[in-house]
Formats: C-alpha cells, structure tokens, sequence
C-alpha cells in the first residue's frame, strides 16, 4: 500500500485530521459514499455523507494471496442502506473502496481496502455485512467437474443459448399473487406444462424492481396457470407489476436437445459412469471378461 508524500508529511506532523470513506457500488450502478467524517466530503466524483448509520471495524492485512477482510455495521434507513434493497439482493457481491483521508484536504488519501460485500445479516433494525478482498476471487474451485448434468447456467457464456427467442420467456404483468411466492395467471395458455419449472422469474418494475427467483412449480388448476417460487420475492408486488417467465432447464442432454437443440454447448458428461458401475465387484456367477458392464 503506497502512501503519498504529502499524506506521509502530514502524519508526521503528529497532530492529524483524518477519517475515513467508503464507496459501496452496487450491481444496478448504484453508488453511495459513506464517510465517519462530521460533515461531507467529496472526492472521485462520489459523495461521501454522514450520519448514514455505516461504520467499519477493524480491517486484517496480510501479505501474500490471503484474503483481507473486515466488517461494516450500521443502521437500517430510508436516507442511506434500506431494508428493502437489502432483502432484493441489492448489495450482494456489491464492490467496496475504503480510504483514509485528510479531511481537511481531501486530495490526501490512500486506498485501505478494496473488494466486495459477502454475507449480510440483519437484526432489530440493524445489519452486519462481511468484507472481502480481492484475493476472495481465488479462493474458489477452478475448472470443470466431470458429471452427468451440465454445469452451465441457461443463458450464460457457457450455455450459449438466447432466452429472448420466441417461445423460451414473456413479460406480463403480475395478475394474483400471494405471499409474494406464488402467481396466478389467466390466459397463459400458449406454454406447455412444466415449461417454467426450474427457469427465473424477474421483476422488471415495482417496489422489486431487480429481483430474480428460481421457478419451483409450474402447473394448471382449473384452467388458471400457478407459478409457484423456491423462495419469496421478500418485497411486494402489485398487480399490474410487470414480470419476466424464463423456460427452465433440468440440465439433461435430452432436454438441452429436445427443449432448447443446444447440445452442441451442453457442458455435462452424460456417459460418465454412475455410483453402481464404480462400486460393483467381480462375482463368480458372472462374465469376469472386461466388457462392457452397461
């Protein structure tokens, strides 16, 4: 962590005037800039403002590849970090800057800390939200795993596939739904049975604007379509709200070629052996030959 000469002087000087920023930017291009500083402060065409209910704790810093870490604690606020934004999943992953600055010239700083948000918790109003490094990118599985199922998401870099051919998603608006967690449709007729299970539901406006759930059932009752949800949207969503069905995949070749004929990107093994075949043992009764035991 290079430190400018001035900041050096300035520290030096014994009697010092610094505090300390964060920029918090979000998935959706939200920015906000937070800051333990009394008063507002500005730098990076960001806005640091006070009073915003986020503090930080302590930061660890090791050399090497290991991940620094820390925390950030605050207030649940309408004015900064909302309870609502929290629960759509808007910080998640969310980027994070942290600077010690001279408050008293803000063209004195360095860069503490550089990374993303991880887990958030929430309690009595509050919230507690885990910091990570950079070096957090690494520490994860590299490369692809040999098993029967294809390991792409639908839609992605791997997959291949555009969900906006006709026939494979719709955007309509919300008719009834309860508990945020299961809709009703009148008129949705033109899908098969089934075609949405396992595919994402979207909010595209509304109080969940920006959130995305997994489609856990799709069926008929009584001529009405039920889409029910693995998980509640956890904000509200009014009738008229627009939302976007996306076909699901059960990540079998035979439905990446009879649903969506993109074998040819399937990211699956779908001769690799079973359990059975690597547990089975010679027995006298049988051919003992090395053929095939398919």
């Amino acid at each position: 962590m290079a430190v400018a000469e001035d900041l050096l002087a300035h520290l030096g000087t014994g009697a010092t005037t610094l505090c300390r920023c964060w920029a918090v930017t979000r998935r959706d291009g939200v920015v906000m800039g937070f800051t333990d500083h009394d008063r507002e402060l500005g730098f990076d065409g960001i806005t640091f403002r006070p009073n915003t209910g986020l503090t930080a704790r302590a930061l660890t810093q090791t050399t090497g590849l290991s991940v620094d870490n820390t925390e950030a604690v605050g207030a649940l606020s309408d004015a900064a970090v909302r309870e609502a934004d929290l629960l759509a999943g808007r910080y998640d992953g969310a980027g994070i800057r942290a600077w010690l600055v001279n408050w008293a010239a803000p063209e004195q700083r360095v860069m503490q800390f550089q990374g993303s948000i991880g887990e958030v918790t929430r309690l009595g109003g509050a919230f507690q939200a885990e910091l990570r490094g950079l070096a957090e990118a690494l520490n994860q599985p590299q490369g692809r795993v040999y098993q029967k199922p294809c390991a792409a998401v639908l839609g992605d870099g791997e997959c291949r596939f555009d969900l906006d051919q006709l026939g494979y998603s719709v955007e309509l608006p919300a008719e009834e739904v309860s508990e945020a967690r299961v809709f009703r449709f009148v008129g949705l007729d033109g899908f098969e049975p089934r075609w949405f299970e396992a595919g994402r539901l979207r909010v595209l406006d509304g109080a969940g604007a920006g959130v995305i759930r997994i489609i856990k059932n799709d069926r008929y009752e009584g001529g009405v379509r039920v889409v029910e949800l693995w998980e509640s949207l956890r904000l509200p969503v009014a009738t008229g709200d627009l939302l976007r069905l996306e076909a699901g995949c059960d990540k079998r070749a035979e439905t990446c070629r009879l649903k969506f004929n993109n074998l040819l990107n399937f990211r699956g093994f779908p001769h690799v052996p079973g359990e059975d075949w690597l547990i089975s043992y010679p027995v006298s009764g049988g051919r003992n030959d090395g053929g095939s035991l398919q």
